[in-house]
């Protein structure tokens, strides 16, 4: 049975009707998440403090500390709201009715225009430097329930039933892609070896050679997107 969905404000109304609960409202958490990333990335994880996200967030203290707990509380929260955004979009443009060769070929775009940005670059090197204290943080970021991998991995397992692709292990087969698509420049990003984000006639050259060979592999009738 199909359901209709249900209206937006609705579904994000406090249960009771009235005011939120301490703690629950998302808009108010929201506001104090971006708050926070605008901090660490600006300042780093170390250098960041609960005042510096207050005032960067515009809420008191008290507000602060009913939604996190302390400053690894936040952090943490804060790279999984990233990272959930970011899958989200993936999920968007792996489409199930879409072509499957047009939307790797989106998938890859969206995936190394990320991984190769000011923002994704500041936040890996974030990461990196708490790692020693934070491993269980690192982890979760790069491993997670649900990740890109996983995503494209569920994404080759549909289109597989479909009869498009040919595939014994999709695990692999999405790490294949993803490493041909990424071309090196997450690696040299990451390191300063390239300071600025490759372009985006760079990116298209890199992520359709990925995907010739992806198609060349599995694909059992796709042809590449003009």
């Amino acid at each position: 049975m199909k359901h209709e969905p249900q209206n937006v404000a609705v579904l994000n109304a406090p249960a009771s009707g009235g005011r939120w609960a301490a703690g629950e409202d998302p808009v108010k958490r929201q506001q104090i998440l971006e708050g926070a990333k605008r901090v660490f990335m600006k300042m780093g994880f170390d250098a960041a403090s609960m005042n510096d996200v207050t005032r960067e967030a515009g809420v008191s203290k008290g507000t602060l500390y009913v939604y996190f707990a302390n400053k690894e509380d936040l952090f943490s929260a804060m790279m999984d709201s990233e990272r959930a955004h970011f899958v989200a979009n993936i999920r968007t443009v792996l489409a199930d009715d879409a072509d499957m060769a047009t939307s790797l070929y989106d998938c890859g775009m969206v995936f190394v225009t990320h991984i190769t940005s000011d923002k994704t670059m500041n936040a890996m090197r974030t990461i990196i430097g708490v790692r020693e204290r934070m491993p269980s943080l690192c982890q979760g970021f790069f491993k997670g329930p649900e990740n890109l991998r996983t995503v494209l991995r569920d994404f080759l397992q549909r289109q597989a039933a479909l009869g498009r692709v040919e595939i014994e292990d999709f695990d692999m087969a999405a790490r294949q892609f993803l490493e041909m698509a990424g071309g090196g420049y997450f690696k040299l990003r990451l390191f300063g070896d390239l300071e600025t984000p490759p372009s985006k006639e760079e990116i298209d050259y890199v992520v359709r050679g990925a995907l010739r060979v992806f198609v060349k592999a599995y694909g059992t009738e796709q042809k590449c997107p003009d």
